[in-house]
Parts: C-alpha cells; sequence; structure tokens
C-alpha cells in the first residue's frame, strides 16, 4: 500500500497487513495510521489525495466557523471509529484557500472522501461522529 505522511508530506510503501501494526513514516517517524485527524497543508492533501490507497475523509474548516468548531471532537471521535478503514485529515480554507478553489468548497464545515485517487463522495454541515463514520462505510 501506498500512504502519504499526512504530518511530512512523504509517501510510504507497506505492506497491507502492517496497518495495525502502528506503521511509521520512514522519514519522520509520525504515525501512518493516526489516532487523530492530522492537520494538512494543500501539497500535503493534494498529493494524499491523489496517491494515497487508503480512503483519506477531509474536513474543510476555519477557525471564525462556529459549526466547524462544534465538529471538531465529533470528527476526532470519527478518526478513532475508522482506524484502519480510513484516515481522517483537516485542511484550514483560511490558511490554504489554494483547497478551497481547487475542491470547490462553496460552505464549511465540508467534507470530501476520497479514495482510489479521486474525490468518491462529499458531505456538508455538521454531523455526529455516528453518521460521518455510516457515510464513510457506505461509500465502500
Amino acid at each position: 500500500m501506498k500512504l502519504t505522511c499526512l504530518s511530512c508530506g512523504q509517501m510510504n510503501r507497506l505492506p497491507e497487513e502492517r496497518l495495525a501494526a502502528a506503521p511509521k513514516c520512514g522519514v519522520c517517524g509520525a504515525p501512518l495510521i493516526p489516532e487523530k485527524p492530522v492537520a494538512v497543508d494543500f501539497q500535503t492533501l493534494e498529493k494524499a489525495a491523489k496517491s494515497d490507497d487508503l480512503p483519506l475523509l477531509v474536513d474543510y474548516w476555519a477557525p471564525w466557523c462556529g459549526p466547524c468548531r462544534m465538529m471538531a471532537p465529533e470528527f476526532e471521535k470519527a478518526a478513532g471509529l475508522l482506524k484502519g478503514q480510513a484516515r481522517l485529515a483537516k485542511i484550514d480554507t483560511e490558511r490554504n484557500p489554494d483547497a478551497t478553489v481547487r475542491w470547490n468548497i462553496r460552505g464549511i464545515p465540508a467534507f470530501i472522501l476520497f479514495r482510489d485517487g479521486r474525490e468518491r463522495a462529499r458531505l456538508s454541515g455538521a454531523r455526529p461522529a455516528g453518521q460521518l463514520v455510516e457515510w464513510v462505510r457506505q461509500q465502500g
């Protein structure tokens, strides 16, 4: 499997059976399957969205957005529930306006699920962790 380190952006290759063994990045040592969502920049997100073999769920948010702040603990819960099935990342749309333009984000919070190098599904609005997890699992 190919996984982009969400901390340093380095591509890592590992056998699928190692996913449950807490694999770490060969360059920076960060967990490749983190327990919590990881804040990413535009370049790292673009690379991971195009090349990762494990689904990537991205939360597009901004610090001034009340619903985004309310959604943060639910998104963190979802990361724990989806561990090994998908990785969760967050991108601050205020600091990374290119991401907003690139993926045509019109409102936040917004969620995009990437798989096999392309966008698979999109959801907007704050949701409980259980709804988010169920939505990701339905996307197969």
